[in-house]
């Protein structure tokens, strides 16, 4: 039913579910929502669907090594890595089951990985294997390390491309995706959301917010808390040169630190056959910025104010000093993926897109590792869906949905 108030448009379904944001999470809510039925809209800012962490991933479909048994990321991992590949079987989009190691490169490290091989093992990864340092280079001749940890079913699929066939499905569905509406603000009245946007003003019975690296603003505007905040880090990468890229076949990770939610630099093959060096970590200066000169006046305020930030710094600044200086010089850069990959020079790597992590961060300046999703009347919030975010798109999208109070 439709109502014209005061010559704007204000939209009065019974159960419509409206989404802020078009990425992987968002869409997948959207899709499910819709093939269950119900009238389903989505805001996204951009012109076009995944343009932010959903479109600038390293295209990595994780198997679920590194998390905690029990956690939410470790469930939906598992379960989104099952529902993905099938989805993209069914939908005939690229996925390489091409595995990983995950190698040490010391006796230090070599202790981490048996934590890594037990969670691989709690968590129900298939074929998770210990090989040592002759079996690694029986299997890739050009990776140094002492122990590797194989994970042959990790996979590269093309994320944009999941995202696009997501949206298809929504508007497939009867669903709307509309593209170019900015969320200026929401409204909690009684048993409806009223949500404006660019596009118009729209009553909704339920809203789900996916706004990645917009997720504490968006949220804290619907009446939820101001944390976590999100503190935006980019991740730079290196492409490797034609000549080069097929020296390794698999995806090559080092061994994590446990302190830290980033995974180190890595090398990782993508499904256009381009081979990509990286992520580091590095503060971003705008919740979008891709590169140093992006810089926002509003973020840098926010930056400046946040306790939170203070806090993480105090606890993480010399690993942050470690990655500026990798951002800031090649060499540098290059120096840590030599610790395994010792053939690696200058000449063999060009520049490559970088992307924007959206990472919450918790008032004492913890980082939050795990998936959290808050419920404030009739708004559920995403507020960090990192890494395995993209994998376990189609699992958090059932969790979400489940929640709903769906008549």
């Amino acid at each position: 039913m439709r109502h014209i108030f005061c010559g704007s448009e204000v939209r009065v379904v019974k159960e419509q579910v409206g989404i802020v944001g078009a990425g992987l999470i968002g869409l997948a809510v959207a899709r499910q929502l819709a093939q269950s039925g119900t009238e389903v809209i989505v805001w996204e800012k951009e012109a076009a669907v995944a343009r932010h962490q959903s479109g600038h991933n390293s295209g990595v479909v994780h198997a679920g090594i590194y998390y905690a048994p029990g956690s939410a990321k470790a469930r939906n991992c598992r379960r989104g890595v099952e529902l993905l590949r099938a989805y993209c079987r069914d939908r005939g989009l690229p996925w390489d089951e091409r595995g990983k190691l995950v190698v040490a490169r010391n006796e230090q490290e070599t202790e981490r990985l048996r934590e890594l091989e037990r969670r691989s093992l709690a968590n129900g990864v298939p074929g998770v294997r210990w090989l040592d340092g002759p079996e690694i280079r029986a299997l890739e001749p050009d990776v140094a390390g002492v122990a590797a940890l194989l994970s042959p079913t990790t996979a590269i699929a093309d994320f944009p491309a999941v995202a696009r066939a997501y949206a298809q499905d929504v508007t497939a569905s009867g669903g709307q995706v509309l593209l170019g509406s900015e969320v200026s603000a929401i409204r909690s009245q009684g048993t409806a959301v009223e949500v404006v946007t660019s596009a118009g003003t729209h009553r909704v019975s339920h809203l789900v917010i996916c706004a990645g690296l917009q997720a504490d603003l968006v949220a804290l505007a619907a009446g939820d808390t101001a944390a976590p905040e999100i503190v935006p880090f980019r991740g730079e990468y290196l492409r490797l040169r034609p000549q080069v890229r097929d020296r390794v076949r698999r995806l090559i990770y080092p061994v994590p630190d446990p302190a830290y939610p980033f995974l180190g630099i890595h090398l990782t093959p993508r499904t256009d056959g381009e081979v990509d060096l990286g992520p580091n970590a590095v503060l971003a200066l705008a919740r979008e910025g891709y590169r140093w000169r992006d810089v926002s006046a509003g973020q840098l305020t926010r930056l400046v104010r946040s306790a939170a930030l203070r806090r993480l710094a105090r606890q993480h600044w010399r690993t942050g000093v470690r990655e500026v200086r990798g951002s800031l010089s090649r060499a540098a850069f290059l120096a840590e993926a030599r610790t395994y990959l010792p053939w690696l020079e200058a000449a063999h790597v060009t520049s490559a897109p970088a992307g924007v992590r959206a990472q919450a961060v918790d008032s004492d300046g913890s980082l939050v590792d795990d998936f959290r999703i808050h419920r404030t009347g009739q708004v559920t919030a995403v507020r960090n869906a990192p890494s395995p975010g993209a994998t376990a798109s189609l699992a958090i999208a059932e969790q979400i949905v489940a929640s709903l109070p769906l008549a």
